[in-house]
């Protein structure tokens, strides 16, 4: 190898596919670095600033030609995810005890529950008529879903839960109520898992 020549490493993840956009691999990077610090230090906080699974879930990154690929990054975080939500049950269930733990996520359920078994139509706010929110008829279609799960009459993927998207309708759900609720339903998953 030549003097000048550096040895660089390979990219963590692969780049989108030509034409495409990704995930800015900079923001990616650099996310990630500090989570490993923060998931390596999770018992002191890492200085005040905790890696939650919630903090994890609802990481963003700017979209841009050359890219990172984002299935593969989002299945990267996904992992992530999971692993912290792991120990923060562990850490919850040494605080509260086994019993306290299992009583705080059914309370979790039934508030999840008491949501979705408003009359469909009615689950959510709606935005006002020039605006656009989430598809009612999709969103209630979903709950119909998550009443099914919930009541151990169908099955339901983390995977399907973190990454249900809905049509943008005039007169749609107000989208942060939905969110909420779908927030509410992957740390219900992430505890009973």
């Amino acid at each position: 190898m030549g003097q000048n020549e550096q040895v660089t490493a390979p990219a963590p993840f692969p780049k989108a596919p030509r034409g495409e956009f990704g995930y800015d691999p900079e923001e990616v990077d650099r996310a990630l670095r500090v989570a490993r610090e923060r998931y390596e230090n999770f018992d002191n906080g890492s200085g005040g600033k905790r890696l939650t699974a919630k903090s994890i879930r609802h990481t963003a990154f700017t979209m841009r030609k050359s890219g990172y690929s984002a299935p593969h990054v989002d299945a990267a975080l996904e992992r992530l995810e999971d692993a912290v939500a792991v120990r923060e049950r562990e850490e919850r269930v040494a605080q509260l005890g086994q019993d306290a733990y299992l009583a705080e996520t059914k309370d979790a359920a039934r508030a999840v529950l008491k949501r979705i078994q408003r009359p469909a139509g009615d689950r959510f706010q709606r935005v006002t008529a020039f605006q656009r929110g989430y598809s009612v008829a999709e969103v209630d279609e979903f709950c119909d879903r998550v009443d099914a799960f919930l009541r151990g009459k169908a099955s339901m993927t983390l995977r399907e839960a973190r990454g249900v998207a809905f049509a943008p309708k005039r007169r749609g759900y107000e989208e942060g109520q939905v969110d909420l609720l779908i927030d509410a339903l992957v740390d219900v998953m992430l505890a009973i898992r």
